[in-house]
């Protein structure tokens, strides 16, 4: 792979072609999978332990969309630069996204502050994937939707990074402890419960910042004359209304694992993939206790 700190388009040139290869973990030969019209996620974090990447490739082989848009810190850079941590399961994951992209799927990637090396391929295309700085969708209703990743209106990103890096080095930490909690939970067949996302609902500050976070970047979508916005960043998924514009957050897969999908009649909806992963093992639990 590329040095994470410097990457050239013949760098990404090779990566489109890493399509041709062949996953570590095969794709599940699903006879239903389910269609929309977009989905969006973000905060994935490739690179990194906290990825819940056996949950998301999951979640791949099990929805299809006619777009799908990459609203950020897809992979870590920040982390990956600490140490290089890439396993096959990452592998995999990029080449389900590159094998979408080969079968017809509009992939429209918009860097985050993480995976900012490659905002300097903005305008680009590769391998089926459009690399934007920002976006604008119309839903089957005929909403305009600005999609951004949302740390530009993050103080903390913009003013002061150091920070923003010993925060990251501190969540770091609490996902390391998140994963010991993950760990016991499925040794005793306990359902998906994120340590880290529980502490940040409960801390007030952090609070008070997620709601000042939605707020601004509300009101910018607002004086740029769209009906709403898509973001990430704060690995909070919501839908709401604020001042008459439509918020959305997609959420993350390191704590929520969570998509934010637009049905055919542009319906929007936020799928919460522990639970459709926990009512599909109930169910074919049921059906064999049935048979």
């Amino acid at each position: 792979m590329a040095s994470v700190t410097k990457l050239r388009s013949r760098d990404l040139a090779a990566l489109a072609d890493f399509a041709v290869s062949r996953p570590s973990i095969p794709e599940k030969a699903v006879t239903e999978r389910r269609k929309y019209r977009t989905v969006w996620i973000s905060d994935v974090h490739l690179g990194t332990r906290g990825c819940n990447a056996a949950m998301l490739i999951d979640f791949l082989d099990h929805v299809d969309s006619d777009t799908m848009y990459l609203v950020g810190d897809i992979i870590d850079g920040w982390q990956l630069k600490k140490k290089f941590y890439w396993p096959a399961a990452h592998n995999d994951i990029v080449w389900r996204i590159l094998k979408r992209a080969k079968r017809g799927t509009r992939i429209v990637y918009i860097p985050g502050n993480h995976d900012e090396i490659f905002r300097q391929f903005t305008g680009l295309n590769f391998g089926g994937v459009e690399i934007r700085r920002q976006a604008i969708h119309e839903t089957a209703d005929g909403r305009r939707l600005l999609v951004l990743h949302g740390d530009e209106f993050d103080a903390i990103t913009l003013s002061h990074r150091w920070l923003a890096h010993l925060g990251d080095a501190a969540y770091t930490m609490m996902m390391a402890v998140n994963r010991w909690v993950t760990t016991f939970q499925r040794i005793f067949g306990l359902p998906y419960w994120s340590l880290s996302k529980y502490a940040k609902a409960k801390v007030k500050n952090a609070v008070e910042f997620i709601g000042r976070f939605e707020e601004v970047v509300a009101r910018e979508a607002g004086t740029r004359g769209v009906d709403g916005v898509i973001a990430g960043h704060i690995h909070t998924a919501e839908m709401r209304e604020i001042d008459g514009i439509a918020y959305y957050n997609d959420g993350d897969w390191v704590e929520g694992c969570t998509a934010l999908v637009e049905h055919y009649d542009g319906t929007m909806e936020i799928l919460h993939w522990a639970d459709e992963m926990a009512a599909r093992s109930a169910s074919g639990v049921a059906a064999l206790a049935a048979a």
